[in-house]
């Protein structure tokens, strides 16, 4: 669970960045507002999948409740799931 945890958070953080640098400018800078529908709606969709997942690696690697925020926090925020891997979940795959 924690693997698939993992490599939905690497796609989620990834279709954000894609989201506010690459989609938002062709909405505002070029007109093509089709970039942002498509790809915010991939990006919440992977959100939601991370928000579920994540809920489950909660419960059943039984993290504290401080590492739980700090899981959904990090998807609020760009590239919040990468730092969040290399600071927490590396670390819980060595384990």
């Amino acid at each position: 669970m924690l693997k698939a945890f993992r490599i939905t958070a690497y796609l989620e953080g990834i279709s954000f960045l894609v989201l506010l640098f690459i989609a938002m400018p062709l909405k505002y800078m070029w007109d093509m507002p089709l970039a942002v529908r498509i790809v915010g709606s991939a990006h919440g969709a992977l959100f939601v999948a991370y928000c579920i997942i994540g809920a489950l690696v909660w419960r059943q690697l039984k993290w504290p409740l401080r590492i739980a925020g700090l899981a959904f926090i990090s998807a609020c925020l760009p590239a919040g799931p990468f730092i969040f891997d290399h600071k927490i979940l590396s670390h819980s795959a060595q384990d």
